[in-house]
């Protein structure tokens, strides 16, 4: 036993030895690199995008790691991106892109892969005026939709229960083992996941973190979807459906003061983290409806009851209070869950 994992350490530095440096990829490419910098995140990762000199538009990106556990990311990408090229589904889906090389970077894994076109859908979320509209908010939900039912046809897996807590449960119960709440808040995410799991839908590829940030539009159309980090061959497509619809939400106040109503969202104020998931949820308005609509039609699409969508959006909540990489952003979601899946007279 010794004596393979020696073999293979071996044969991983040999492979490591063999890499280029991020540097020298980028100055023998004949390409003009342009550094969007690090993500926020707490492991955060550079992202340089490499453009052409004749077209200007960008040919590769490459992403490095400035953490080990963000280099466990990184590499978590390369694995499923080379695993959908062998599967082909690269070349059925050109939003998606493909593993070019894997180089090195402060020590630390780097991945380059294609570019793909258009520009993010947050690019126009937050545009002036564009989330009072319910035309263009409506035209996001549809791009956003069409694309994933398309994905999710095409990988469609046998089906099995729906399982939207996949391990949820425990990692908050760990994560926040000092809240002397928490107990009742499991209690109430087990007895909705019990609900959910009445019903089966088939596993399919599923992207992990299906956000308007990872979402690239060219005339109205989603062209790209990038960081497949948290991404499975096999996952739990409800997932990627209410993450849109949560994320979308999250934000809608964003641009208002503290205690202001926000335009074209009657009912809406500022100024409650999570204001826009609560009125999404629980409001009413043409948005709200959208938001459910949303959910229902997805939900039937992939053989689940309509009926549970507020049951998979608290999943939901509660899913990104467990895996969040930012403390406070999961301690804000977690909040929010107890808010919302509480009884109606102790919210």
């Amino acid at each position: 036993m010794t004596t393979a994992v020696s073999t293979d350490a071996a044969r991983a530095r040999r492979l490591d030895e063999t890499r280029r440096q991020l540097s020298d990829y980028i100055g023998k490419s004949g390409l003009q690199a342009l550094v969007l910098g690090a993500s926020k995140d707490p492991n955060a990762k550079v992202t340089t995008v490499l453009v052409s000199a004749q077209t200007g538009r960008p040919v590769l990106v490459a992403k490095a790691p400035l953490t080990a556990v963000a280099e466990r990311s990184v590499e978590a990408e390369a694995r499923l991106l080379q695993e959908l090229g062998m599967l082909g589904l690269n070349r059925r889906f050109e939003a998606i892109p493909n593993v070019v090389e894997l180089v090195e970077f402060e020590g630390r894994t780097a991945l380059v892969m294609t570019a793909v076109p258009g520009t993010p859908m947050t690019t126009s979320y937050f545009a002036w005026r564009h989330t009072r509209d319910p035309a263009r908010v409506a035209a996001d939900f549809t791009a956003a939709g069409e694309w994933l039912a398309a994905l999710q046809a095409a990988t469609a897996q046998a089906p099995t229960t729906v399982d939207l807590d996949g391990g949820v449960e425990a990692l908050l119960a760990g994560r926040f083992s000092e809240d002397q709440e928490l107990e009742a808040d499991l209690d109430r995410l087990a007895e909705l996941n019990g609900r959910l799991s009445a019903d089966a839908v088939p596993r399919t590829l599923a992207h992990g973190d299906f956000w308007p940030g990872n979402l690239l539009l060219e005339n109205g159309r989603v062209t790209g979807v990038v960081d497949w980090e948290a991404g499975s061959t096999s996952g739990e497509p409800l997932r990627d459906l209410v993450r849109f619809g949560l994320a979308y939400a999250l934000y809608l106040d964003r641009t208002t003061r503290a205690g202001r109503a926000v335009a074209g969202h009657p009912g809406l104020v500022a100024g409650t983290w999570g204001a826009g998931v609560a009125y999404a949820i629980d409001g009413t308005g043409w948005f709200p409806e959208l938001f459910r609509t949303f959910l229902q039609r997805g939900l039937e699409r992939l053989g689940a009851s309509a009926e549970r969508w507020r049951d998979a959006a608290l999943a939901g909540v509660a899913e990104i209070a467990a895996l969040a990489d930012d403390e406070a952003f999961a301690r804000r979601h977690l909040d929010l869950f107890r808010r919302l899946s509480r009884p109606e007279g102790l919210r």
